[in-house]
């Protein structure tokens, strides 16, 4: 994904025990391991700037230690011992080239001083770093998410069709840039009498599915979209339960330097989807 969607996995992917319980039970467990997730230390509201390199062909960006350049083989990270940097949890002096981290962001190679951590990432051939910062003003805002109890008639049959071969499409991105955004098929339902489809991602390494939805509440009641993770469907006819009772806030909800895209053409529904998360509470409640 060349997007944001994989970068709070943690956030988005909580463990959903409680699958033995009946539903609400499972429900109210999942919401509150996703509340625990995205207010860890290193979740996605201690997000504090995502840096492209291109914008500091010097190597030199405002606030963080070090000097960080873009080359073919990676970041190349420059240190002196005044930049107080870690890498793999010893002192860095001297030169090293990164790649981009797979490891959320609590395991990330790089630290800083005050308890900071940097990550590597890159998009569409562009490099940037992250800084997270467990005392940000937002983690120390944060009041909770706004979440729909859940709602039997939110949990629907539905089937994937995949495509008979990936699409990209040009989406734009909250930060302003329209970027591409991989499709792997459509995804069907039917809710109150009317067919619905929405446009898919494929994950590469699971086959699970996920598609960036809007809906008749987004930008009112709800933020502006949300993300459905429905799971993997049925390998041989495609079979899958839609429940919008697990539908999530974006990575840009908890945090203005993530690069959530917005949904595809064709991905918002003209229904209220009065469920799952809808917005974070109190003083972040304005970032709808």
């Amino acid at each position: 994904m060349s997007d944001d969607a994989s970068d709070a996995d943690d956030a988005d992917d909580a463990d959903e025990g409680g699958e033995a319980d009946d539903p609400k039970t499972a429900w109210r467990t999942w919401h509150e391991q996703r509340v625990a997730s995205v207010s860890a230390p290193y979740g996605p509201l201690s997000l504090i700037g995502t840096h492209w390199l291109s914008d500091y062909p010097e190597g030199r960006i405002p606030a963080v230690p070090g000097r960080w350049c873009a080359t073919e083989g990676g970041v190349a990270l420059s240190a002196a011992p005044e930049d107080g940097l870690s890498l793999d949890g010893e002192p860095l002096t001297g030169d090293a080239v990164l790649a981009a981290d797979q490891a959320p962001p609590a395991r990330s190679r790089v630290a800083a001083a005050g308890d900071l951590r940097i990550t590597v990432i890159r998009r569409e051939g562009e490099w940037a770093v992250r800084v997270f910062d467990p005392g940000s003003a937002a983690r120390r805002a944060f009041a909770g998410i706004e979440a729909t109890p859940y709602d039997p008639d939110f949990v629907l049959p539905g089937r994937f069709r995949p495509y008979g071969e990936d699409r990209t499409v040009q989406v734009a991105n909250v930060d302003g840039q329209a970027r591409g955004f991989g499709l792997g098929g459509e995804l069907s339902f039917a809710y109150r009498g009317s067919e619905h489809t929405l446009q898919v991602a494929v994950d590469q390494d699971d086959g699970s599915l996920w598609a960036v939805i809007g809906d008749a509440t987004s930008g009112s009641s709800s933020y502006r979209f949300r993300f459905l993770k429905p799971g993997i469907p049925d390998p041989v006819d495609g079979s899958i339960t839609v429940d919008f009772n697990r539908t999530v806030l974006p990575p840009c909800a908890f945090a203005d330097h993530f690069i959530c895209p917005f949904p595809p053409p064709g991905n918002t529904l003209p229904f209220e989807v009065a469920a799952g998360e809808r917005r974070l509470k109190d003083a972040l409640a304005a970032r709808i």
